[in-house]
């Protein structure tokens, strides 16, 4: 039983024993029946009327709660609908008041979502709306009067992440961009001339418009000025580099040069106006010492002449060299020369240090046979002779394979430009054939001149006979079997004596191995006229070796030929 019956029971009671005490009470005082009678009714009516007004408002309460729980359901339904969500639906049968409670919870947390969609949506049409202006963007397209789905606010929150994410990217480029833009300026002391290039420098940088279209514009107002501050770059280096031809050509002292240190480096317009004013005097004052400049460009020129293996009546085709009329017209030819050997030496640099090393370890391997020649070679301590035949044995290795790369460059070479590569007027492998042939006559010829010494030897000691030597200390350091000694010396190609005469490496002419010509690089260059009458040289090293190669009545020629 529940307990609201129990208590309805105990009520009824406590009505019956309070009607009883009230009969006693009357029985007591001596209350007639009908006045009893009549109080009884009063009784019954106080106690219905309380009853009746009970009930009354239990059925209004009722009323309400119906009238609420319809109000709900309405409104609830409505919300689900503007939040996209599915009506709700209670779970079994429950009292009126239960569901009331349960609808009016639901239509208060239904408010609350719409609420807080509302507001984020407000937030985000406004980031939106800020971050379009910044980005010149067109605004999302959204429907500010109604509540937004999840989706669409998830779809919302993730356009204006992209948008912030553009901003980012974009205003560090216009960062950057702005101080590149900002250090070109000042390098070519340049200052702002239009609305845009004012608004990049001097304005604030949040209030730049961070569009596409503005950061093309800066992008090539960034290019514009980088080429303006090439070219600057380029003009100052160019004025450097006739500055210090200059400076070369007129033998300026250093101390002078020192003074305008400050000037040969940066490319500002302060510098370049500097560095052009340097060098205007410099013309001046070389019109002033015509003869020394000229002078200056000829040695020049002999070691670009050097440098390209020209041949000799290849120097003697540039006439004006020969001239003593030092005018400007001669200085403009000498000019014109030496940038175009300069270009010819660039274009074929390659192919042209390529031939430098091949003489340089040939000549290093005629040293080294030499030296193998020189009997005195075995009185050396420390293992020297080991070492120079260790070396010899490299280098006559490594020539041939240089000669083949060389070989192969130079065919290309050919190929492309459809013209053969000459060296000292003559064909570069024709003249590696014609050095080794001079080597093995130059060994032959060494060969039969020791055989003849020897010769001679024996005829005095079977004459006048042998005088006896006694051996000194240091001849017990040679080998007992001099054979051996031999063999040593003789393992790649025969020996050349001292006194013997080699043809000098791309010289043209034949010389006395003793008196080594120096790289075209590795001296100080002379300045030899290459005019009838003077000589270079180059001809008086050939007029005075010719002697010296003669063998069995022939003579070696030059066998250069002009490119």
């Amino acid at each position: 039983m529940r307990r609201s019956e129990v208590l309805a029971e105990e009520s009824i009671v406590c009505l019956q024993k309070a009607l009883n005490h009230l009969r006693e009470i009357w029985e007591l005082i001596g209350i007639p029946e009908d006045q009893r009678l009549q109080r009884t009714e009063v009784v019954k009516k106080h106690i219905k009327e309380l009853l009746d007004m009970m009930i009354a408002e239990e059925e209004s309460l009722k009323e309400r709660l119906i009238k609420s729980i319809s109000v709900c359901q309405k409104e609830l339904n409505t919300l689900c609908s503007e939040l996209h969500v599915e009506p709700f639906q209670e779970e079994g049968e429950t009292t009126i008041l239960q569901l009331e409670k349960d609808l009016r919870t639901q239509v208060e947390l239904m408010r609350k979502q719409k609420k807080e969609r509302k507001q984020e949506l407000k937030l985000l049409q406004e980031q939106d709306q800020e971050l379009c202006e910044i980005l010149c963007m067109p605004h999302y397209d959204i429907d500010s009067a109604s509540v937004p789905s999840l989706e669409e606010l998830n779809q919302f929150r993730q356009h204006v992440t992209t948008l912030r994410d553009t901003k980012a990217s974009r205003r560090e480029e216009f960062v950057s961009i702005k101080r590149q833009i900002i250090l070109c300026m000042e390098e070519l002391d340049h200052t702002p001339d239009t609305s845009f290039e004012r608004d990049v420098v001097c304005e604030d940088e949040d209030a730049f418009c961070l569009s596409l279209e503005n950061i093309a514009t800066l992008q090539k107002l960034l290019r514009q000025l980088e080429m303006q501050k090439s070219q600057n770059e380029a003009v100052c280096e160019g004025l450097r580099t006739q500055i210090r031809e200059l400076w070369d050509r007129l033998q300026i002292p250093e101390e002078e040069r020192e003074a305008v240190a400050t000037i040969m480096s940066g490319s500002k317009a302060k510098v370049r106006k500097a560095l052009q004013l340097e060098v205007d005097r410099l013309e001046e004052l070389k019109m002033q010492n015509m003869k020394k400049v000229i002078e200056a460009i000829r040695v020049e020129l002999v070691q670009y002449w050097d440098q390209c293996f020209y041949s000799q009546e290849q120097r003697q085709a540039f006439a004006p060299f020969c001239a003593e009329d030092y005018t400007e017209s001669l200085l403009q030819l000498h000019d014109a020369e030496i940038v175009r050997l300069k270009n010819y030496y660039e274009v074929h640099k390659e192919l042209f240090e390529g031939v430098q090393k091949w003489e340089e370890t040939w000549r290093l391997f005629l040293e080294f046979e030499r030296k193998a020649s020189d009997p005195n070679r075995f009185t050396n301590r420390g293992g020297n002779l080991l070492k120079e035949e260790k070396q010899r044995a490299k280098l006559q290795k490594m020539l041939p394979k240089l000669e083949e790369e060389l070989k192969a460059r130079i065919e290309l070479w050919e190929q492309e430009h459809s013209k053969a590569f000459m060296v000292n007027g003559q064909k570069f492998m024709e003249y590696v054939a014609e050095q080794w042939e001079m080597h093995r006559l130059e060994k032959e010829r060494a060969k039969q001149e020791r055989q003849l010494k020897n010769k001679k030897q024996t005829e005095t000691e079977m004459l006048y006979g042998s005088a006896p030597r006694t051996p000194s200390k240091r001849r017990g350091l040679v080998p007992n079997t001099p054979g051996k000694a031999r063999k040593l010396n003789t393992t790649t190609m025969s020996n050349a004596t001292a006194n013997s005469s080699i043809r000098p490496i791309f010289g043209g002419t034949v010389y006395h191995s003793p008196v080594s010509r120096l790289p075209p690089s590795g001296s100080k260059p002379v300045a030899a006229s290459t005019c009838s009458g003077k000589k270079t040289p180059r001809t008086g090293r050939h007029g005075a070796n010719k002697e010296n190669l003669e063998l069995n009545g022939s003579i070696l020629s030059e066998g250069s030929v002009p490119l």
